[in-house]
Parts: structure tokens; sequence; C-alpha cells
């Protein structure tokens, strides 16, 4: 099996042209066609895979790091007449049922941080298609902020997914069509079954892009809304971007081990243990002094090494369904970093970090594993530090010490800071907190007054912040018995609960796009309709017409 990893830069891409002018950056998709991630299909029309969107990812971190003069960022295609045909059929087609669950979460993830980028980071994203924008090629530019298509009587926007495919477009094109861009439901629906697209006047009608430019003139206005919106942010003019260097984990067999961040790898018990390390110094004197640190500035060093484990073992490790967490370090110093990004969100640099934690936590939340937090003595989980507990399914904790190992030890805490009211909200919208106590206001209030304290085991336990409470005579086998009993169920049904009950409350775009689309977009990524023998995936360019089974299930 090949190894995906997700770490790349600049000097190493094969997709994606980035430059620079200013105040706007333009990213130029140009794939190679023979650079797939995987032998067996050739990406032609500027069609993608995993490996152009990783590009992607990595290109937009960069910009909202390392360039904070970028104001706004144009995406346009390198190939003429073609922005971008979507995703690689022959890729999706030969792919096995997980890395196409895979892609589509990781390819969703990227166009919701594009999202951000325009709402958190005075980044706006403008699409200029300078040409035919197809399937995922939408669903890129719809991620965008503004869209622009060159009218030259034969560039169109399409979803053709639906009736050339059999599948759905599965990188939030439908959602967007609707919620974002309020396209008409029966437009909506027309769009999305006419394979041959729309184009111009009627593409602007009906709310697919916001301008249709004549070829001779499209150039100067894509350039005029690019300027437009770079006036419209806030990002500084003349600030000191910081270098996103690359990690460097030891890899051995069963272990990840990065500077903040380890995992061991349980195969037989098919978990991972996770253990996070809090920081082994004070913070900085305050923003500046935080850029100087660069990417060794703690939360912004043990953000990407989290994101990226996150990445790797969702991919890679699919066999490794219980994911076990625990948090070491001081709590203090923590806690001093945790107030210095409350105190300091205004900042640029602060702002970027709490976000990009945010995003990572987010993957969390969509990562169909399980998830356990094991709070025991030694424990550094505060503030920033608790939202990796909150976003369990269950939190474990140890009463007292263990008596028979260290008896210097002190009993596990928990604190609850402001920066769980609010700093790292869920895609709904909802803090973990508030997920948590949804329907129980009181209950949410009480744990609002006790911020700023240690939280013993007994505490949280009766303020409901952690699922069992345990003495250290019982703990060790309670936790066995428990990852056992969780490891022995069935993934299948373990990731429809686990979608369900981590997300209460209301709905938002987002979660639309990582529930409701993408639970019929993985059933139908099984369905014989779509990849059967006969299904439209694998006669798709063939010459031969898909066999459907016509009953409606």
């Amino acid at each position: 099996m090949t190894v995906v990893s997700y770490r790349t830069e600049p000097s190493q891409y094969r997709h994606w042209r980035l430059d620079f002018g200013g105040a706007i950056a333009t990213l130029t998709l140009a794939v190679d066609p023979t650079g797939g991630l995987v032998p067996g299909y050739e990406l032609k029309m500027n069609s993608y895979d995993l490996g152009v969107d990783i590009e992607l990812y990595d290109a937009v971190q960069r910009l909202r790091f390392e360039h904070p003069e970028v104001k706004a960022v144009v995406v346009t295609g390198g190939m003429d007449r073609m922005f971008c045909a979507g995703a690689n059929i022959r890729m999706l087609a030969q792919s096995t049922h997980s890395c196409k669950v895979n892609f589509c979460k990781f390819t969703n993830e990227t166009r919701n941080g594009i999202e951000d980028a325009t709402e958190n980071s005075g980044q706006t994203y403008i699409a200029a298609l300078n040409g035919t924008a197809a399937g995922g090629g939408y669903e890129l530019a719809a991620a965008c902020e503004e869209i622009i298509l060159i009218d030259d009587g034969s560039s169109v926007v399409s979803l053709p997914e639906v009736p050339l495919l059999g599948v759905l477009p599965g990188t939030g094109g439908l959602t967007r069509v609707v919620d974002k861009r309020k396209v008409r439901k029966d437009r909506a629906d027309a769009f999305a079954t006419r394979p041959e697209g729309i184009r111009g006047a009627t593409a602007v009608e009906w709310g697919l892009v916001d301008e249709a430019v004549p070829r001779a003139q499209f150039g100067e206005r894509v350039r005029a809304r690019a300027e437009s919106a770079a006036r419209r942010s806030w990002r500084p003019e003349s600030a000191a971007g910081v270098a996103l260097t690359p990690l460097t984990p030891r890899v051995d067999a069963n272990e990840i081990a990065y500077r903040y961040v380890r995992a061991t790898m349980h195969p037989n018990e098919r978990c991972v243990d996770i253990v996070v390390s809090g920081p082994d110094s004070e913070p900085p004197a305050g923003p500046a002094e935080a850029v100087r640190q660069g990417a060794s500035y703690w939360p912004l060093a043990l953000t990407r090494e989290l994101d990226d484990l996150i990445l790797h073992l969702r991919t890679n490790e699919t066999a490794l369904g219980l994911w076990v967490f625990r948090v070491v370090g001081e709590a203090d110093l923590v806690g001093a970093y945790d107030r210095q990004l409350l105190d300091h969100q205004n900042d640029w640099f602060i702002n970027e970090v709490i976000h990009y934690y945010k995003r990572t936590l987010k993957r969390l939340d969509v990562t169909s594993r399980s998830l356990f937090a094991v709070i025991e003595p030694g424990c550094a989980y505060v503030g920033m530090l608790l939202e990796l507990a909150l976003a369990c399914d269950r939190q474990f904790m140890l009463e007292g010490i263990y008596e028979d190992l260290d008896t210097d030890a002190t009993p596990a805490t928990v604190e609850v800071t402001e920066s769980n009211f609010g700093s790292y909200p869920m895609g709904n919208g909802l803090t973990r907190l508030e997920s948590r106590f949804y329907g129980h206001p009181k209950q949410l209030v009480a744990v609002a007054e006790q911020i700023g304290t240690s939280i013993s085991a007994t505490d949280a336990a009766q303020l409901g912040l952690v699922t069992s409470v345990l003495d250290d005579i019982d703990f060790a086998e309670e936790l066995r018995i428990v990852l056992e009993e969780r490891a022995s169920l069935s993934p299948d049904a373990l990731s429809g609960m686990e979608a369900n009950c981590r997300f209460v409350g209301p709905e938002s775009l987002e979660t639309k796009i990582f529930g409701r689309l993408s639970a019929w977009q993985n059933w139908i990524f099984v369905r014989p309709n779509a990849v059967g023998p006969d299904g439209a995936l694998r006669t798709y360019g063939s010459g031969e017409h898909a066999t459907f089974d016509v009953q409606r299930v």
C-alpha cells in the first residue's frame, strides 16, 4: 500500500504555481498529467487527485502564515479554455472505498479552509474561470468568495456527477449552490442534472457565477475585483511572515514521534495512543516575539504536528479505529499560552494560530474514529488542550493517584478557561461545551462559574465534564475493558453513531457537507449503480452505457 504524506512545500509542487504581486497572489492550476499520486491514471484536462489537493492545502496555509501582505488570492487555470475538470474519474474508479471517502473528506476540509481564510484572515479568494469549470472544478470555484467566468461562447460551469457518473458532487457543490450562492432550488435541480453545463449570462442570472466577462476584458476585470477585495482587507501592510519549516517526525514501525505529539500504534488492539505534550518554557513576551519564534512557537508547532498526524492516521492507518488521547505537561505553562492567545487574538499572527488550531480540532470532529481521552496525574488539560478531551467521545479520569507507582504525584485536574467558550467552535457554530450541554443551560453556567480554577475528578464528574471517574484500583482494568469492548464493535456502525452524537443542535453549511452530503456519497460509493461492473464510474469514457438497478431504496 502506498503511504500518503501530506507534507510538501512550493518547490515540490507539480500541479500548482504560486505568484505574487503586492497585495494580490495568484494560484494557477496547471496539473501535470503524469503526476498522479499512484499509478493507473492520467490527470487529463486539469483534473485532480489527492496529490493535487495536498498541494492546494499547503499553498492556502502558506498564504495565511508566510504572506501577511497578501489580501486577495486569485485562483485560475493554466490550460487554455479549461479551468478544472474536477476529480479524476479514472482515479475514483480504481480507488478503494476508504480512499474515495478520505479523498472527499480532505478535499472538503481544504475548500472549507479557503472560506475560513476569506472570513477570518482577510484574504479574499476569487475564482477566475478562464475556461470550463466542471464538477469538482466548479466546487473549487464555489469555495471562493467571488466567481468570474470567461464569456467566450464555449466555457461553462457544470456539476455533471449525477447524470454522467451516478454519484454526487462530493465536495460541497450541491450545498454551496443552494446555501451559499442561494440558487433557487428548481434551478439547482436543473443545474445538477444538466451535464452540458450553463454558460455566460444564464450562469450569472441563476447566481452560479458573479460575472461573465468577454475574453478581451477578462484579465482587467479579475484584477479590478482583486484590488477591490484587497482594499477591504485588514491584513497588515508590512508585517514579517512566519515560514512553515518542514516537519521531520521520527517514524518507526509502530510509532510516530514529533516534538510535542507522539503516537504509538497497537495493531492487535486496533488502537493508537496519542500523547500531546505541553510547552517546556514560558510564552514569549508578546506577538512580535512569537513571530520571531516562528514555526517553533508552541501553539503553532503543536497544531502542525497534530494536523499532520490526524491526516496520516486517517489515510494510512484505517484499521486503527480507536484513538486514545493523553495530554501531559505543566498546566501553568499551558494556561499562560492560552491566555496569550486570548489577550492578543487581534494580532494577525496570533489570529492565524487560533484559527489553525480551530480547523485542526474540526478535523477531529469529522474523523471516523472513536476518540477517548484519559486524564491522569501529570496531565495538562487546560483551556485549548482541554478542547482535545471535549472533542473526544468519552473522557476517563483518575481520582487520586497511582499509589504504587508515583507517591510524589498530585491528583489530576482539568481547567476551563475563556477560550473554551468561543475561540474554537465546531462546524455547527457551537463550542464543544455548548455541544456537550446542549439543552442543559444550567450545567453550562455551572461550568462557566469554574473558569480559571483547577477542577478535581469528583467535581469534574459532578459538573459533567468527564464520563467516568475511577480510583487507581479499578482504573487500568476498567479502561482496558472499555477499549476492548469498543474495538469489538462494527466500525461502520460506530462511524454512523459517532457522527450523529457529535453534532447536536443547529445545522450549518459545514455540517451539511460533512454529515448529510458525505453520508449519502459514502453510501452511493458502495452501490453497484456507481461502482459495480456496469456502474457509471466504471463505464465512463468507455462508450458503454451504465446499467442501473432502477429500484429506489
